[in-house]
Order: structure tokens, then sequence, then C-alpha cells
């Protein structure tokens, strides 16, 4: 099934669903706050949810303000043949496949999209993230909670320059796709990689080595509870196609490149913390809350 052409700029948010009913409902209650009306999402499920799970999807697709669509396969077919059939089925648009246990921040989706619009080498684009490994905000390669305060974090990120440092290769947590440059690497190799952490990264190389480049949003958060994994096998698959992978992250990971963007991000948090206009911005979010 291919979903409905966007209603606006943005790109499709693709949605694979996963087995954690409770991160499954932060995350849409999260994506509904943090997404602009009218936005095109598809979620789409590789028969992973169960009862309460399709509950909380259905009960959500009643009342969301976004042009959602939701699919369930019969039996399921693995996680990166699941989601390049969604790929495939968006032809040549740019998406945004967010995991089911992320909670997005207000303008995220549209600052993905602002990144991909500055730069047309950019292929892949991903935000911060508390447990973002490489784009992990503030600490590289760690799992911190997420943001207390988001509206400050929001704040914080829109007031960095967008200069979209390389990254060694996406992060699954959130990852805006350019459709042109994905249908040129040829998708995902699912006969290799059966997890998406792996196939991504397998993307993300097979993009670099055309002349594309894989970026950090340093201007979007996007929230997990924890890092993405590879499955059985496939971080021997990546080892064997692609020989400097490990060197090169484990370098990235001990030179840390990013520091100075995190610091950025950092001092930008404190500055706005101690400025009253935050206490203006709190205060209108809280009264917004409020029932």
């Amino acid at each position: 099934m291919s979903p409905r052409p966007p209603v606006s700029h943005l790109p499709i948010v693709l949605l694979p669903l996963a087995a954690d009913e409770d991160a499954l409902d932060a995350c849409l209650a999260a994506l509904e706050a943090a997404t602009p009306a009218g936005t095109s999402i598809w979620l789409a499920d590789d028969a992973q949810a169960g009862p309460r799970g399709i509950e909380i999807v259905e009960r959500w697709l009643l009342r969301t303000r976004l042009q959602a669509e939701y699919t369930r396969r019969a039996s399921p077919i693995g996680e990166s043949a699941h989601l390049q059939e969604m790929l495939q089925a968006c032809g040549d648009a740019d998406v945004v496949v967010l995991a089911s246990d992320a909670q997005p921040l207000p303008g995220w989706l549209a600052q993905l999209a602002a990144c991909l619009a500055r730069d047309a080498a950019i292929a892949t684009a991903t935000p911060w993230c508390n447990a973002g490994e490489t784009a992990g905000w503030p600490r590289l390669g760690e799992i911190s909670p997420p943001p207390v305060d988001q509206a400050l974090t929001v704040q914080a990120c829109a007031a960095m320059a967008p200069r979209h440092p390389e990254l060694p290769a996406a992060v699954g947590h959130a990852v805006a796709l350019r459709g042109s440059a994905r249908q040129r690497a040829g998708g995902l190799d699912t006969a290799s990689f059966a997890s998406w952490y792996a196939a991504l990264t397998d993307l993300s190389l097979r993009l670099s080595g055309l002349g594309w480049r894989n970026v950090l949003c340093e201007t979007a958060f996007v929230a997990r509870g924890g890092e993405g994994g590879p499955a059985d096998g496939d971080l021997d698959a990546l080892a064997a196609r692609w020989p400097a992978w490990h060197s090169r992250l484990a370098g990235f990971l001990m030179h840390d490149p990013l520091r100075e963007q995190r610091e950025r991000l950092q001092a930008l948090h404190a500055q706005l913390r101690d400025t009253p206009q935050h206490d203006l911005f709190a205060a209108a979010s809280v009264a917004g809350d409020a029932p």
C-alpha cells in the first residue's frame, strides 16, 4: 500500500510499529503534539503490535490531526524487509523514518525538511537525541535521560547555526531520507541485513560512496528511551562489506568532532534557561497543557 501524497512540503513520516505498547502510545502522543496538522504519516505494522497496540493505534487514528494511514501485514517479513517495502511504496518522495519508541520534539519535521533543502548533496539528516549514539546530546555515545524541559531544548536547537556536520552514518531514532538519493543507491539491502540499524548504516555508507552526505541536523531533537541495535549476524555482515567501518566509528567516538556543536547547544540551553523570556515561554506552555 502506498501513502497518500503529502499535503505540504514536509516529508512523509514512516512509523514502523514494534511490540512495545507503552512506548508506542507515548510516541503517538508526542508525534501529535510536535507535528503540523495535515502531515502525511504511515503507520505500518509487520504483524508486531498486539491487541492493545492495535487498540492504541485505532484510538489515535480517530482523533489525530495528521493525515494518517495504518496498514498491517498478516505475517511478519522482518524489520529491514518491511521498511524497504514502505520505502519502495513512497517512490522518490522524501521521507522521515521514525522509531516507534521515539518522541519527537516540536519543530522536528520542519527542521529536518529545511536541512534537506539547504544542500542538495545531503542524503540523510539525523537530529540530536539523548540516546543518539554519534548524534547524542548532551553526551556522545551515551544514553542520557530525555530532556526534562522540552520547550527549552526546542528553543536551544532552533538557535543553533545550521552547519550540518558530517556523521559516519545516519542514526535510527529518526532520519530524513532524500528520495532521489535513496533510489539511486538501491534502497535497503534486505538480503544481507535483518535490522534497520545495520541496513541504515549500510545504506549510509553506500550513499557516501556515491558522493552524498550523511549529516547531523543540529536544529532538531528527537528523544528516545534507548538505542537501536543489530540483529544476529548483522555486525559481521557490516564488517565483511565495510572493513573500515568499526575503526571509523571508534575514531569518531574517540576524537568527538561534534564537541563544539554539543557545547554550543549546552551553552544556548543554559543561556535560555536564565532569561526571563524562557520563564514566559514555560508559563505559556504550562497554560497550553492545562485541561
